[in-house]
């Protein structure tokens, strides 16, 4: 653990860390319920296939949204203020799950978690590549990979326990503190430090 944490001193700016850490609490809070995810969708009445449908129109919100995100913060001097956005618009997608009672419900909780995932993704990487030292960007995104990685880990094993012990309501007021608290703290930090 020492060594990690020497190589994310060592390696990583200010800025950097900080966006890692921010996007570590999004995608743990998408980690913690990917597993069990078709769980969910049974106990609201659900099959398999209307799971893979929901995965199927979060893509698909998200792919289209994204190239239009993207074109949107090339404009914008503030990115930080749209990865802000987009955390909000998870958090608040997250927090809607626990109103989830059918299956049309859970397609517009997806729409709109695939729209928060659009609104940040272009913005982040565009905030997270300004800071890089361009001399190590290899090793600066392979940062970000790998704590992508970790945080999968880490998610599946939380939301599993979380949801055995608690259940699905208790996840998702979990899942949506994680991500709005990240919002908040990017949009904090943003002029002194982004």
């Amino acid at each position: 653990m020492h060594k990690i944490l020497t190589f994310f001193n060592k390696n990583l700016n200010k800025a950097i860390r900080i966006l890692l850490f921010t996007n570590a609490m999004i995608l743990l809070s998408a980690a913690m319920l990917a597993p069990i995810y078709a769980l969910f969708v049974e106990k609201i009445g659900g099959d398999l296939l209307d799971a893979s449908l929901a995965g199927g129109l979060f893509a698909l919100v998200a792919g289209i949204t994204t190239l239009l995100s993207g074109k949107f913060s090339d404009k914008i001097k503030e990115n930080e203020l749209i990865v802000v956005l987009g955390y909000i618009i998870i958090g608040l997608g997250f927090l809607l799950y626990t109103q989830v009672s059918t299956v049309v419900h859970l397609f517009i909780v997806q729409a709109i978690i695939g729209l928060g995932e659009a609104v940040y993704s272009p913005a982040f990487d565009a905030v997270y590549s300004k800071h890089l030292n361009i001399q190590e960007s290899g090793t600066q995104w392979g940062a970000w990979e790998s704590m992508n990685y970790f945080t999968t880990a880490l998610g599946a094993v939380i939301g599993g326990t979380i949801v055995t012990l608690l259940g699905f309501h208790v996840l998702f007021i979990v899942m949506a503190t994680l991500s709005l608290s990240s919002a908040l703290y990017i949009y904090h930090l943003k002029r002194r430090v982004l």
